[in-house]
């Protein structure tokens, strides 16, 4: 493993580019992000909404990262720990598709029969390509942001451990009081003299159990015959096939520099009228695939790829099997690599994975039933049109990590050490692909590095693994190339939780302006209760509550007189019996509830009130009580989170004698957002 931190103002990638621009300018603003993945773009957007100025800046001309390059069958891990604006991404999602003019290709009963698991009770992780593009696009819209493509890192200015400004190639100069580095590559971070880690830790490291080199665990994905790895079968002096490393990986467990497999996400259909044939790419050599010829003749004769259904027949194909769309052993010098190794490593993987498809398609050695299988998928001819049908975006599974004030690892994964400051959760599989393709001591191919254990339930991601340690930078923050180990990074590093660590960076950077604070000094209530009250879950949702569980007298939603109309829902957990409702956002006075009972007993009783918290909630929700002869008003605001065990406000208290009855009012007169009941508490004090 390589641990690095560069000098504190670095060209990075310029190569003949040359001076910038004597047309320099500055542009000052609150928040700049670099980076346009979709954790960049959910960070920007947070930013925005809490109402500070923000600048997108993306190296590519493509946005959304892989959530727009082809990874469209999501992976979750569990579908609740996702909230805030990475879950109104899959609602937006879900809305978009149940459009009938969304469907071309087929029906959405016709898909939902196919992937069932993709779709839940208000949200949808299954998509093509040009809508989640099309749904970031609006939503920026929506909140004026326009991201500046196309950019390159010339500097970084410091003073001291605090970031200045940025200047790109070009002569522009962006200042600002925050920085947010959401790149894949983690190129802000490196750039300003941050330490990261480049590859794999020793189990000893951390003590964890699935770090380092894998050759046990690597189970998955692993050749299942014997195949002969020399050019001519048989003879070691004829040298290696392409791809397999001339030396062994190493000890079990050890650390080294290895970077897991990178590949393109594919989207294919087998729509004839939407299908590409597949093409021989210029340069093609059939020795590339002599090993993958060789499986087949030795009898393995599984299809290699994994194809994911998407809505429009479509997929999101992946890797799979022995030999497949995975490049192994070839994205080791990406992570530090400049501009131009970059490119060349990006154009050898989509040269493999375009040589690979045709070659299942069309060469006579590949058995006939892999053959035609083939034939009848292509590339979306709808898709990537600009990109000629293929993704602009390599699937960067992992590259720089910071090494922050906290480092997330397999104890963290696991469950047996929790976090006390968490702002996101994850849930997926600690997950790697293979790192090395290697030759046995008995002289055969195998592949090692492949790591699948699932996690027991989903865990909280410390703020702290975001910031870097406070001598090196106190106003950059980092969601994507965070503070973890290899394994736990490959727990982390789903797209759902770049959205929310996203979120997560662009809510305390601006707490940090506002608070005339580092990143490093944010109060963790403050920030936790920001993130909570724009929907953000930091904690596994709890289920309902059931009424006979809690203290006192309580009124579900379900029990109270109703006028109006007031929909049921569970969408955000943590409410009381089955559910709550709420009134759709109307705002005009037409939905009423009222929470009544009787008191037994003669005393003062404190009133409080459930609700669910969200982003898009009324922040101005009139609210009477009334006991006997006395009564007083108040108004809840419900995008903040409930501070009373998470579930309860407090209203305030009256007097009542016994056999009074204690109502409390509520309705949605001129409320600003959507209303929500769930239940309401009496308790004699």
């Amino acid at each position: 493993m390589r641990l690095g931190a560069l000098c504190l103002v670095l060209v990075i990638g310029i190569g003949c580019a040359g001076p910038p621009s004597e047309r320099s300018s500055t542009l000052g603003v609150d928040v700049v992000v670099y980076g346009g993945t979709a954790s960049g773009l959910v960070a920007a957007l947070e930013v925005a909404r809490l109402g500070r100025s923000v600048v997108i800046l993306e190296p590519s001309q493509h946005l959304g990262g892989l959530t727009t390059g082809g990874l469209g069958a999501t992976d979750v891990g569990n579908a609740d720990a996702i909230g805030g604006q990475a879950r109104e991404f899959y609602r937006r999602v879900r809305r978009y598709y149940e459009r009938p003019e969304a469907w071309r290709q087929e029906t959405r009963a016709e898909f939902l029969r196919r992937a069932r698991n993709t779709v839940h009770s208000d949200v949808q992780f299954a998509f093509e390509p040009h809508v989640a593009s099309a749904l970031f696009e609006s939503w920026l819209l929506e909140e004026g942001l326009e991201p500046i493509r196309g950019v390159e890192l010339a500097t970084v200015e410091k003073d001291g451990p605090r970031l200045v400004a940025v200047t790109l190639v070009d002569g522009r100069r962006y200042r600002a009081q925050m920085f947010i580095d959401a790149t894949y590559e983690g190129d802000l971070l490196a750039a300003a003299g941050v330490s990261f880690a480049v590859g794999r830790e020793s189990n000893a490291t951390f003590g964890e159990s699935l770090n380092g080199v894998q050759t046990a665990h690597a189970v998955h994905h692993q050749f299942v015959r014997d195949v002969d790895p020399w050019i001519i079968a048989g003879d070691p002096r004829s040298g290696l096939l392409p791809g397999i490393d001339a030396e062994p990986p190493g000890l079990d467990g050890a650390g080294d520099d290895g970077v897991q497999a990178y590949c393109f996400r594919l989207c294919t259909t087998d729509d004839p009228k939407n299908r590409l044939p597949w093409l021989r790419p210029e340069g093609y050599h059939e020795r590339d695939y002599e090993l993958l010829l060789r499986n087949f003749e030795a009898g393995d004769e599984r299809l290699p790829w994994s194809p994911r259904p998407m809505p429009n027949r479509k997929t999101d194909t992946n890797n799979n099997f022995a030999i497949s769309t995975d490049f192994i052993g070839q994205s080791h010098e990406y992570p530090n690599g400049d501009r131009a190794t970059r490119a060349r490593i990006v154009d050898a993987h989509r040269n493999y994975q375009q040589g690979l498809l045709w070659t299942l398609a069309h060469h006579p050695r590949v058995p006939e039933s892999v053959r035609l299988h083939f034939q009848t998928w292509g590339l979306a001819r709808d898709e990537f049109v600009e990109h000629d049908h293929w993704s602009p975006q390599i699937y960067v599974r992992e590259a720089r990590r910071l090494i922050g004030e906290v480092m997330m690892t397999e104890a963290h994964c696991r469950g047996s050490v929790r976090v006390a400051d968490p702002v996101a959760l994850a849930a997926y599989t600690m997950d790697s692909h293979h790192v090395h393709r290697y030759v046995t001591a008995e002289g055969v191919v195998r592949n090692e590095g492949d790591v699948q254990v699932r996690v027991p339930a989903p865990f909280g991601i410390s703020y702290r693994a975001l910031t870097p340690q406070r001598s090196e930078a106190v106003n950059l923050l980092v969601p994507v190339c965070l503070s973890a180990s290899h394994i736990a990074f490959g727990s982390i590093r789903m797209e759902p939780v770049f959205m929310a660590l996203g979120q997560a960076s662009g809510a305390a950077a601006v707490l940090a302006i506002e608070g005339e604070t580092t990143v490093q000094g944010v109060p963790y209530e403050r920030l936790r209760s920001t993130l909570v009250a724009g929907g953000q879950r930091v904690g596994m949702p709890l289920p309902g509550h059931s009424v006979e569980s809690l203290e006192g007298i309580v009124i579900d939603d379900e029990a109270a007189l109703r006028e109006g109309a007031w929909s049921p829902s569970t969408s955000v957990a943590g409410f009381v019996a089955r559910g709550y409702r709420h009134d759709g956002n109307a705002g005009d006075g037409e939905a009423r509830a009222v929470f009544e009972a009787s008191v037994l007993v003669s005393g003062r009783y404190v009133v409080r009130f459930a609700y669910t918290a969200h982003g898009n909630r009324a922040t101005n929700i009139p609210v009477e009580v009334r006991a006997g002869e006395s009564r007083f008003s108040t108004r809840v605001d419900e995008r903040r989170a409930p501070d009373i065990d998470g579930l309860w406000v407090e209203l305030g208290a009256v007097e009542a004698k016994a056999g009074d009855r204690i109502a409390v009012h509520v309705s949605n007169t001129g409320t600003d957002g959507h209303v929500v009941i769930d239940a309401v508490q009496l308790l004699r004090r």
